[in-house]
């Protein structure tokens, strides 16, 4: 079973940055479909970015020009920074692969924008 493992979230000052990772195992990794997805407490899980096996990005509206994805396929692992972080940033943020009928999640990590 595909296993997906976030990490780097935290607490950061509005107007900051933060390096999401996640780390994949048990998979191709490179013929992946993968993404990172939120949800902010009452409100439903939405897409941020994903990148293609060949690299292709799209984004949220919410995340052009602030965030940016990016996969190194030796590693298993597709990243998101983010820059210019805002209040309504805050949320769980989770890693997904998606192959054909695939789709695993990770467990998730916490971000937090606050003063």
């Amino acid at each position: 079973q595909v296993q997906l493992v976030e990490s780097g979230g935290g607490l950061v000052q509005p107007g900051g940055s933060l390096r999401l990772s996640c780390a994949a195992s048990r998979i191709i990794f490179n013929i992946y479909l993968m993404g990172w997805y939120r949800q902010a407490p009452g409100k439903q899980r939405e897409l941020v970015a994903t990148i293609t096996s060949g690299g292709n990005t799209n984004y949220a509206d919410s995340a052009k020009g602030r965030f940016t994805i990016s996969r190194d396929d030796a590693k298993n692992t597709v990243n998101l920074q983010m820059n210019s972080l805002n209040p309504e940033d805050t949320a769980v943020y989770y890693c997904n692969a998606v192959y054909r009928s695939i789709s695993q999640w990770g467990q998730g990590t916490q971000v937090t924008v606050s003063s």
